[in-house]
């Protein structure tokens, strides 16, 4: 992971003026208060589950379409005051060649790429999102007035910036949240990527590795990544609180060294959250689950189907080239070792996901 002096000191200087930037940020709404009240927020797309999923493959499709505007990496990490560190990066930016991201999973990014970042913000107004002891699920009944506003704004600013109609986001985290975005945005549609659990799994053990590695040979990764809001995989690593009792089975094996486990344990637990999320009224019609193998066996389909539950079906033709490029990722031996541990864990809850042992049983 080569992490640049220039973007760790900015980072660093973020996270300690973090009530500055709020002020900041305050008086940038205040000064765009015009334009900002009169754009409206149109059926935003909240693209939350575990990472390695699809979640970026997703969120980079929904990037390419003509109403879409998303974050992206050149907003962080000032991401309190969208407009003015915007205004910053197109003076003094520079432009930079396509480079594989730290995942190596053959996705290339530069600055203008979509990515998620909504995080910081959630955790300034919600510290406990972030705490391993607590639980991190919000409901509708956690509302914070002043979140509710700057975060609305905050969306709003985001469309100003693209020059967009429709905001969608990808938060990791947000399926922690689905209740609450669906208070804050009644009419907000949710995408929820699964993946059968033992690819799943094998996936963020890698994951984790890697990116361990990373931190042991750069110690400032970790603190960085902290900042950003990512805690699945690295040495920050925390679980995603949804039940504390699984929270604390995941916890104990990572402690002792068992990922492969602690994974699994996370699959059930978030995949049991979000689909007893999809069966509360307010939330009723307005959750797609979206299998990975589904994406990668049959994109345009998959896609197309996607859009129109979003609202943006007849922007299907734009994807045309993209989507044939979208394949399975290469087979790994280590499958076998994996299987019988994961689907002990999780076998319940992916066969109602149509998912069987050996592969995925039916449609």
């Amino acid at each position: 992971m080569n992490l640049r002096a220039a973007d760790y000191f900015l980072c660093r200087l973020a996270q300690r003026a973090l009530g500055a930037l709020k002020l900041i940020g305050d008086v940038e709404t205040d000064l765009l208060r015009t334009r900002l009240d009169a754009i409206g927020i149109d059926r935003p797309v909240f693209i939350t589950g575990l990472a390695r999923a699809g979640t970026t493959i997703l969120l980079d499709l929904f990037a390419r379409l003509e109403p879409v505007g998303t974050h992206r990496y050149r907003d962080f990490p000032f991401l309190f005051a969208p407009c003015w560190w915007s205004w910053c990066n197109d003076r003094f930016g520079r432009l930079e060649d396509p480079v594989e991201r730290p995942h190596r999973d053959r996705i290339e990014i530069t600055k203008e790429s979509p990515d998620a970042f909504e995080e910081p913000i959630w955790r300034y107004f919600f510290p406990s999102v972030n705490d391993p002891a607590a639980t991190h699920v919000l409901t509708a009944e956690d509302d914070d007035e002043r979140f509710d506003a700057f975060f609305v704004d905050h969306v709003r600013k985001v469309l100003l910036l693209r020059g967009k109609t429709r905001y969608v986001s990808k938060g990791n985290y947000n399926v922690t949240r689905l209740r609450y975005l669906a208070r804050l945005f009644p009419d907000a549609r949710f995408v929820v990527p699964i993946r059968h659990p033992v690819g799943h799994v094998g996936s963020l053990v890698r994951q984790h590795r890697l990116f361990t590695r990373y931190a042991e040979q750069d110690p400032r990764v970790p603190e960085y990544l902290r900042a950003a809001g990512h805690f699945e995989f690295g040495p920050q690593r925390m679980p995603i609180n949804v039940d504390l009792d699984a929270s604390a089975r995941i916890a104990a094996a990572w402690a002792r060294g068992d990922d492969v486990t602690g994974y699994a344990i996370t699959w059930r637990a978030v995949y049991t959250h979000a689909e007893a999320a999809a069966r509360d009224d307010r939330l009723a019609g307005r959750i797609e689950f979206v299998r990975y193998e589904d994406l990668c066996a049959r994109p345009r389909a998959t896609i197309g189907h996607l859009l129109e539950f979003c609202g943006l079906g007849e922007h299907v033709d734009e994807l045309d080239a993209v989507l044939a490029r979208i394949s399975a990722p290469p087979g790994r031996d280590d499958f076998d070792v994996l299987r019988e541990r994961v689907w002990r864990e999780t076998a319940d809850v992916a066969e109602r996901f149509g998912y069987e042992e050996e592969g995925i049983a039916h449609p």
